[in-house]
């Protein structure tokens, strides 16, 4: 089977998500990344099973990740926390956790981030895999990066990734 058929095989796929919002300064009312990706994933037609904001804390989103993956989440996308200063800690705790990687979300990440924003692209550490059955992607927390990753790499093929990981 293709890539056709496997995204066709995947089209009647219930796929539940969980939204991580990682953020010293956001709250519900200002969290307009974890808000696009709700938006986008209730628009394709995916389950939210979760959303929640949380401390750029190592303990804290280890801890949600666990769980997530514990539950059955089939997806968990998080948002924030993947630059490189001191408090961004929410790379290396995914990284970590990963048990299969996803190189071309973060490279095609940042060359389509390249287009739009010039050299700063490669102050963003995104990344995706898998941790155990759960897809976890890690996109930077601007809206605008969101948006890119939502629209261009995550919401399209998302079901046609989950069936993958179920089916094989």
């Amino acid at each position: 089977m293709g890539t056709r058929s496997h995204q066709q095989s995947a089209a009647d796929l219930t796929v539940r998500c969980a939204i991580i919002t990682c953020s010293d300064t956001r709250t519900t009312d200002t969290d307009t990344s974890g808000a696009y990706i709700r938006t986008v994933l209730e628009e394709k037609g995916y389950e939210i099973a979760a959303y929640e904001l949380v401390k750029d804390e190592p303990e804290q989103i280890r801890g949600m990740l666990n769980a997530h993956v514990d539950n059955g989440i089939d997806a968990v996308m998080i948002n924030g926390g993947t630059g490189i200063a001191r408090r961004d800690t929410t790379y290396d705790v995914v990284v970590a956790m990963l048990e299969k990687t996803l190189p071309g979300f973060g490279e095609i990440f940042r060359m389509l981030s390249y287009d739009e924003i010039g050299a700063a692209s490669i102050l963003s550490r995104a990344v995706a895999g898998s941790i155990g059955d759960t897809l976890v992607f890690s996109m930077p927390g601007s809206t605008g990066a969101v948006r890119l990753a939502m629209d261009k790499l995550i919401a399209p093929d998302l079901r046609h990734l989950v069936w993958e990981i179920r089916e094989h």
